[in-house]
């Protein structure tokens, strides 16, 4: 895989403020980074010195090979930015505005033509090429702005809340779109939106206070969670004691709890001593003991629970800093 962003030990000082406190990460060709962390993290300030519009107090940016600081121009030319609220010429229509970024960007003619069409029907926008960007709504904004982000064919992406203002369908559109050129491209995708990471990252990289505090899958970021690959199972009330006696046995089990008890029925959870699957030795072990059960399931654990444990807690800053030395950074 060729490495298509590489950031090293990024520092952003606003005043007494560091927003970005040492952020080193590399994102190879083929991959979709989601971005996450919370308000004031230091997102938008990283991506900012990324695309080369704010310029690190210490540290590097390469992209496509090409050192961000020396060579500003060539570096530019590889990438595609879609900024937070999707500025643009308000007064301009959807077609004139995407012309004039296509002539920007050195085309012109019936390749200027031919490139704005391609966008258009890419984001869905033939309908609103000839309305006004100022009267377009908030999800319409929003594809201008992709539109002009992907027009030129990018190597690199960075998408700053891509889907923001979109309703469900254009979301899965985004995405979709997003799935489609991920191959050849490097993308950044940041959002509060965690089931988009799940649905299109290949990795993702928490961020709190203007640090890395976790980088990984999201299956990676889910193992970190107690429950993660626990089972949990219910049984008759009755059934409890011997159905814990019996998961209590299992070489893979390392423990086991009543979660519940209601309406005659209880809840239990065994937890896997090194996060593998147990779920088949559980239903033998009950099969065994002929204990009946009315439902059983593997707890996967969500990505969101994952990001609030690790940006809320300081317990979990430190497992996710300690994590973080050993990434792809």
């Amino acid at each position: 895989m060729t490495e298509l962003i590489k950031t090293h030990g990024l520092i952003k000082r606003f005043g007494d403020i560091t927003a970005v406190n040492g952020i080193s990460l590399s994102v190879q060709r083929g991959e979709v980074l989601g971005f996450l962390g919370p308000n004031g993290a230091g997102k938008s300030t990283t991506m900012k010195m990324i695309t080369g519009f704010l310029a690190p107090d210490e540290g590097a940016v390469a992209v496509s090979g090409i050192d961000m600081r020396a060579d500003p121009m060539h570096a530019k030319q590889s990438i595609g930015y879609l900024p937070e609220g999707a500025p643009a010429y308000g007064d301009m229509t959807a077609r004139s505005f995407l012309k004039f970024i296509a002539e920007v960007r050195g085309f012109d003619g019936a390749d200027r033509d031919r490139k704005v069409d391609a966008v258009r029907e890419r984001t869905g926008l033939a309908g609103v090429m000839n309305q006004r960007v100022e009267t377009l709504s908030k999800g319409y904004k929003r594809r201008v702005g992709l539109a002009q982000a992907i027009l030129h064919d990018p190597e690199v992406l960075i998408l700053d809340e891509p889907t923001d203002g979109l309703d469900p369908n254009q979301k899965y559109h985004v995405r979709s779109l997003i799935e489609e050129m991920a191959a050849q491209k490097a993308i950044v995708v940041s959002t509060h939106i965690l089931e988009e990471v799940e649905a299109v990252c290949t990795r993702a990289v928490i961020i709190d206070k203007g640090r890395i505090v976790a980088d990984g899958t999201a299956e990676d970021l889910q193992r970190r969670l107690p429950y993660h690959n626990a089972v949990s199972v219910t049984v008759a009330a009755d059934a409890s004691e011997p159905a814990l006696a019996a998961m209590k046995g299992i070489g893979g089990v390392r423990d086991v709890e009543e979660v519940s008890r209601a309406n005659g029925h209880a809840h239990l959870r065994a937890l896997s001593a090194g996060n593998g699957e147990i779920i088949g030795d559980v239903a033998a072990a009950l099969r065994e003991k002929s204990i009946s059960v009315d439902q059983i399931y593997v707890e996967r654990g969500r990505l969101d629970d994952v990001f609030r444990d690790i940006t809320t807690s300081d317990g979990g800053r430190a497992a996710g800093n300690h994590a973080a030395g050993g990434a792809r950074a």
